[in-house]
Order: C-alpha cells, then structure tokens, then sequence
C-alpha cells in the first residue's frame, strides 16, 4: 500500500460523498474505509455494535444520520483519496457547503429505491456552484424497490441528461450480484456482497445487446471530449477506439463538470471497488484543478497561486472542530507551498501571525501526528487560536486572502438559560465553543429582556447543539419554543432631521444632523454615504453619525427586530464650536434613525421556506390541505418513484414549527419532508400587526 510519503501529487484525490439524508452516504463511506483496509469491519449507522466510523458524535449513532463534515485518508491502488462524508440534513447544509469549497470532486450517492430527493437536488446544485466534478452511485439497488433504470431515469428529469451509466447491474434485486463493465465490456461479479474480490467474467448472454447499446452511447459521449477521436469514430467506428482512449476522453468529460459516470450496487459490499476505481480514474486531482486566486491584503491586487510545493503557502480553513484531548482543530486545505509543524503563518483574514503547533492527519475521529503538509492536500491543525472558517493562512512574506464561504443568517432562534449558577459560566464557555465550530450558529443577548437567544437553521439544528453542549460541555439548561428570525426594512424614503441639544449648565451636547433614507437593494443591509459639502458636520463627527444609526437599526424600530438594506446617507446639520461632541452626533444619529425609518414605510418581513414534501399518493390531499392552511403557496407537484409524489411549496416558516411529527401522523409515518431558507418576504398587515402588539407587551 502507498504512504503518504511517496504519493505524487497527480495521484491525490480530495473527495466528498454528498446526498440526501438516508441515501446511504455514510455506509458507502464504511464500505470504501473496508475495502481500502483502513478498518477491519464495516461499521453500522443504526442499531447495534460500534456505528460507523465517520459518524463519531453520540448524536449521530443515536439518530442514524450524519451531522459533521468526518475527514478520513484512505489509499487506493497507489493514489491517496482523502474523503469527507457530509451530512444530507438541511439544517446541516452549511457543513456540505464548506466541504465542497474545499474539495476537487465528488461521489452524489442515490437511494436506488427514491430515486433523486429533495435534498439530492439541493447538494448537487451546490456542487454545480462550485464547478466540482462528480459520478454517481445509486445505492440499495439490491433491496426490495431498487431499480438502477428507474433512478437513472430520475436523475434524467430531474438533474441532468448528461448522465451515462459506465456500469450496468447483473440482475435486479436481492438478485444483484455484479456490474458489466461498459468500458472493459467484461463482467465482474460476486457470490456475496461481502466477497473480498470480484471475479472478472464474460458479460451474461443476456445482456450483452442491453451492453453493446449503452457502450455506444457512451463512446459517442466520450469522444465529443477530443476532435481527432470524433474523426476517427465517424470514419472507423467504435472498435477504432482503445480501451485507454476512451478512459482518457470520458474522464476529460467528467473534469469539464457538465457530463457524470453512473454506476450502482450495494454500498456495504464489494462493489464499493468499482466507485474507488471511478474516484481515481476519472475525478480531479489537485493538478486538474485551475490556479487559485485571490487578493493581495496590502495591495488589493489579485494574485494567483498554483498547485505546487514551490509556490508560497495558501490554505484555506474550511472547518473547526473541538477535540476532547487536544483541543480546537482547524480543518485546512493547502492549495500551494507546504503547511510545517512549528512554523509561523499569517491569517490574512485577521491580519495576525500565529504559530502551527501540531499537525495532525485525521481518520474520523482518530488522529496521526505528521510533521508537515504540502499542496493539494487535507489535514487539521492544533494551536492556531484567532483562526475560524473561512480565514486564509499563508506565508507570511507573501500575503494572499482567498474567497471566503459564504453562510446564510439563521433563520430559527430560541432563548436558552443556564439551570443553576454553577451552569452558568459555562454555558458561556460552550456556547461560545458551539459557535466558532459552526458559522450557522449565532448567539446574542436580547437587550430588552437579558436573555441569552441562540439562532440556527431549524429545529434539529439547534436541538443538536443544545445536546451537546449538555454532553460535551455538562451544562443544565432551560429552553424556550423556537421563534422566527424576522427582519425589517422600509418600502418608502424620508429625509429627517436628528438634533441632540442640552444645555444644563458648564457644557452643552449639540450634534444636528439631515439624513436620507431609502431602500437598499434585497441583501445588500446596510449601507452609509456621506455627501456633507462643505465642512457643516466636521469630518470626525461623521463616523459617529454612522454608528448611531447602525446600532439603531440593529435594535429595530418598529418590533425590536434588525432592520436590513437600508441607504442612510448624510447630506446636511450643524455643530457648535464647543458643545459639539463626537457623544452628541452619535446621538444624533440615533433620533435620526428612529424617526427615519418611522417616516419611510417600515414593514416586516420574515423568513419563507422551500418545503419539499415526498409522500404517497393517498395521502397528498391532506399534505397539500394542510400546506395552504399554514399561509403556504403549492409551486410544484411530480411524481416520483414508488408511486410517491413529492409537492414543492413556500412557506412562511413562522408556520412549520413541529411539522416533521404533523407530516408523519398525517400520513401514517410514510412522508417525509425537507426545509431550506427561500428568501424573506413581506409579512401581510393583519399577521404584522399581531406580531407588532405582542412584541410591545
């Protein structure tokens, strides 16, 4: 087996394994950990012995779904693969939003009974936003219900035409027991899944014309990738083209992102040989993918950095996790140059030097001290404190900051308070540990009623982390219902006068200020001009103006909620020679900010939902009924496999709290829904005024 130390770079793999929650990511995940002899059992995701190794948080082996990003190295037929298993759960979806960042290509797995689901199509379109090549895996197509064609079919409508199976399965059902190979044209087959090989073969009588058929197709897919093959196929036919030829061409297709390798099995078995052959014959490795680029901090000049030891270092922190034993671990991936052990680095993000104390490969949840990491590869790091995610490391001679991750605000907040006073101090210490692990999760303390208000991306989301913090921190807390993260903003414009004046005695305050108010465009928050001509407001009384009235819009104005994309700008006022402070324009700024947000027709909005739901046809009367009796709107309605259908609607989410139990007694426990964050939207009058009266209580 190759080590570590003699892995080129054209044989690294970093790959993540993306798909809808209960598709069988996890397992495909144990199986290739099996097979590559990293472990010596595969691991279960529910019930009984030890749960999968990539599925390390109690949570996790309770639950029988994955909630972190694992990071495990495995080697195969001499190429190193470093493999992230990510979680299919919405909630979690920022966890297979900074994976994918991160990595060069991916495995989407498929539940061969389902077809494609909600959340596959949300994973892959993340994964067409950041332009990674995948194959596909259609998982459990030995079990009753499992039908390779049909999924393919699914994946057809559904996600791409582009999608040509490499492999077909040999039988159907509890009846599978190997793949055709369409570009060996052999047959590889077992007597059971757990076979320690496959054994090569002539491809069944029956289905040799089924083969010759779909090897056609993928030939003339393949060969669009290289002109001189598309001549020399239109001239000489398919027999003209080698086996070599058309592994080359088909895997140009793949890394081009727009064209995906299809093959299915059972991903507890043997046939969890074939996607590794896939990973490493077809997906990127770091050298095929583009330079990277970012920007000179000092400069502000873009700068590119290549996949290669002898460019500067640039690595990217794309994960934190807190390690029982040693501590925060910082998940990085070095794009150029080589990460040491002991060196110090610079965090372009904070503008701070920090030193590498150790660095450590990880397999899940074990880990292995290595002395340094170079281009192209994955690995964490102990002792960097001011690092989060998000932030760019690099030499410190030459500065780099690469693009960071976008996250989406959280949508669900609820109060939370310490049970007794030993708990109270840490809960600080583990909500603040909570919250640099996950860039989802925000906490703050409501002003008004001193409470501590943690904010998620649902309600399983923050039931997660209000667990952890009771296992892995041993904090006691109290809980209050989940509550909307409203926002508001303004419809209208106004132009308004804020003037602070006192006069009691000794020295006055006098800041006088004429602000602008209008709409921002949607996402763009909060937005400060200054067009004062002339020296009416005095340059160092500006910036005062400015945060009086940001941190006025942070308090909001007319429910107490932030206040977004809003354009404030400065245009006019007066000061006083000696009364005039940088206290007093700040004040200023604040009466400015009441009244002009009060004068600009002020709204509230709040967050709807994408709510997909698959459920059986008989059911689907009442799923919709009860859908429009939340405030929601039916954008879609197909079919699906199985005789299941799936609606598509928007709902506001102030009406999904609990829907999860609501749908599984409906329906007799067979539905099964996904949410996502759609947009924020206006709040009809009649449901704003209720909110407005019992937020002024």
């Amino acid at each position: 087996m190759a080590t570590p130390k003699n892995v080129p770079l054209k044989d690294f793999r970093n790959i993540g394994i993306i798909a809808h929650i209960d598709a069988g990511k996890t397992t495909t995940t144990e199986g290739i950990l099996y097979r590559t002899g990293l472990t010596h059992k595969i691991g279960v995701v529910r019930g009984e012995g030890d749960g999968a190794t990539t599925d390390w948080m109690e949570q996790e082996k309770e639950r029988g779904i994955t909630i972190t990003s694992a990071a495990v190295t495995c080697f195969w037929k001499g190429h190193k693969i470093n493999i992230i298993d990510t979680p299919g759960h919405i909630d979690f979806t920022a966890e297979v939003e900074r994976s994918l960042r991160v990595l060069d290509g991916a495995v989407t797995v498929f539940d061969g009974k389902m077809g494609v689901e909600a959340q596959s199509e949300t994973v892959w379109r993340q994964a067409n936003k950041y332009g990674v090549p995948r194959v596909c895996f259609i998982n459990k197509i030995n079990q009753t219900g499992g039908d390779f064609y049909k999924s393919l079919e699914s994946i057809h409508n559904r996600l791409s035409k582009n999608a040509l199976p490499i492999h077909l399965p040999i039988g159907f059902e509890k009846d599978i027991n190997g793949v055709v190979d369409l570009v060996e044209m052999k047959a590889y087959t077992y007597s059971d899944y757990a076979d320690h090989e496959l054994v090569p073969g002539d491809i069944p009588a029956d289905m040799l014309e089924k083969s010759k058929n779909a090897r056609s197709l993928l030939v003339e897919a393949a060969v669009e990738a290289d002109d001189e093959l598309m001549m020399r196929f239109l001239e000489e036919g398919e027999g003209s083209i080698t086996i070599d030829e058309l592994k080359a061409a088909l895997r140009k297709r793949v890394l081009a992102g727009d064209f995906y390798l299809v093959t299915g099995g059972d991903g507890r078995g043997v046939i969890v040989e074939k996607v590794l052959d896939l990973m490493v014959d077809y997906l990127p490795s770091p050298l095929d993918v583009d330079a990277i680029w970012g920007k000179n901090p000092k400069t502000g000049d873009e700068v590119e950095r290549h996949p290669s030891e002898s460019d500067p270092m640039a690595a990217l922190a794309f994960k934190i996790a807190t390690d029982p034993f040693v501590g925060k671990l910082i998940f990085v991936r070095v794009y150029s140059g080589t990460l040491t052990a002991g060196s110090y680095v610079l965090n372009t993000t904070t503008g701070e030097k920090e030193r590498v104390g150790r660095i450590v490969r990880m397999h899940a949840d074990k880990r292995e001290d290595i002395d340094k990491i170079s281009a192209g590869d994955i690995a964490a790091v102990v002792g960097l404190k001011g690092t989060f995610t998000g932030h760019t490391l690099a030499d410190v001679a030459h500065p780099i900051a690469l693009e960071s991750i976008d996250f989406p605000e959280p949508p669900v907040s609820i109060a939370v308070e310490p049970k007794t006073k030993g708990d109270q101090e840490k809960m600080g210490i583990a909500l603040q540990r909570l919250a640099e692990e996950d860039p989802t999760f925000r906490v703050f303390t409501d002003e008004e009623t001193g409470q501590t208000i943690m904010s998620g991306m649902g309600e399983l989301h923050l039931e997660i982390l209000i667990d952890r913090m009771k296992r892995e921190f041993n904090v006691e807390a109290n809980v209050g219902e989940p509550q909307v993260a409203f926002r508001e903003t303004i419809r209208g414009t106004s132009e308004v006068q804020g003037k602070h004046a006192k006069q009691s005695g000794g020295r006055g305050q006098y800041g006088d200020v004429w602000v602008r108010f209008e709409p921002n465009e949607v996402g763009k928050g909060f937005e400060f001009f200054d067009a004062i001509k002339g020296g009416v407001v005095p340059q160092e009384y500006r910036k005062p103006v400015e945060k009086g009235i940001e941190d006025t819009l942070k308090g909001g104005v007319i429910a107490g909620y932030p206040v977004v994309d809003v354009k404030a700008t400065l245009y006019d006022g007066s000061y006083h020679d000696v009364d005039s402070s940088e206290l007093a324009f700040n004040l200023a700024g604040v009466l400015a900010a009441r009244e002009g947000i009060k004068q600009a027709k002020p709204i509230l909005l709040e967050p709807v939902m994408h709510v997909e739901v698959t459920v059986p046809e008989e059911f689907m009367g009442d799923v919709i009924g009860d859908l429009n009796s939340r405030r929601g709107r039916i954008e879609a309605m197909e079919d699906l496999m199985a005789g299941a259908k799936l609606v598509k609607a928007i709902v506001p989410l102030a009406n999904m709290f609990g829907y999860t139990g609501d749908i599984r007694s409906m329906s007799q426990g067979r539905a099964a829904s996904t949410m996502e964050l759609a947009h924020y939207e206006e709040v009809p009058p009649n449901v704003a005024q209720e909110i407005i009266e019992k937020r002024s209580k």
